[in-house]
């Protein structure tokens, strides 16, 4: 009789300079000097309690922020790329992610949908969090951000379609400029079949907007 359990086989991805990491930013330059002097520009006591340890903290923030610039997709995903007979959508929802406008450094933050129709192999699930973040942990634009994702995934494993759907609320929307607390921003990225075929794209859409039963 015949298995139907499905044939894996672990793939080494290929070097390609196209997912090689930006440049990363150097350690070398210490931020907190340039924090302490803009608190003193904003008319700031840097000498009062609150404040003594504030330019260290954030200079440890922001360089968390933005250690996605000095992430290797290699290494994140680190050899989880599988062969497998399998032709069907494999669907990710409600990645969480958190990131920086770089237009004003304010937050914004939301949530992404992945999903790719594998030609003949995979990348492990717990794998495409991790790109999100490799992608969010930089200063960012929503939509330069949900093309990186998906761009990488074709990258990575060549599969028939990729479609990604970023949905996110900026701070620079809701706490200055415009001051619209309840407006989101969706972007999406579509490759391959999600944009060539619109059976498929409907088919996406409809799972993300699914209610989560697991």
């Amino acid at each position: 009789m015949k298995s139907n359990k499905a044939n894996v086989k672990v793939m080494t991805p290929k070097a390609d300079a196209r997912m090689a990491p930006d440049a990363a930013i150097s350690p070398a330059t210490p931020i907190a000097p340039l924090v302490k002097q803009m608190l003193e520009n904003l008319g700031e006591d840097i000498g009062r309690d609150g404040l003594l340890r504030t330019p260290e903290r954030v200079e440890r923030a922001l360089r968390f922020l933005t250690s996605g610039y000095a992430m290797d997709v290699k290494q994140v995903v680190n050899g989880a790329l599988f062969e497998v007979k399998y032709d069907e959508m494999v669907i990710m929802k409600d990645i969480e992610f958190f990131s920086m406008c770089e237009h004003h450094m304010l937050p914004f933050f939301g949530k992404v949908h992945v999903a790719y129709i594998p030609r003949d192999r995979v990348i492990g699930l717990s794998k495409l969090p991790r790109l999100v973040d490799v992608f969010a942990r930089r200063l960012q634009i929503q939509e330069r951000m949900t093309q990186q994702i998906a761009q990488t995934i074709q990258e990575l494993i060549d599969p028939v379609g990729v479609g990604v759907i970023c949905e996110a609320r900026h701070f620079c929307m809701m706490m200055r400029g415009v001051e619209k607390q309840h407006s989101g921003a969706v972007t999406s990225a579509m490759l391959g079949a999600f944009r060539n075929r619109k059976e498929t794209r409907d088919e996406f859409l409809a799972l993300v907007r699914a209610p989560n039963h697991i």
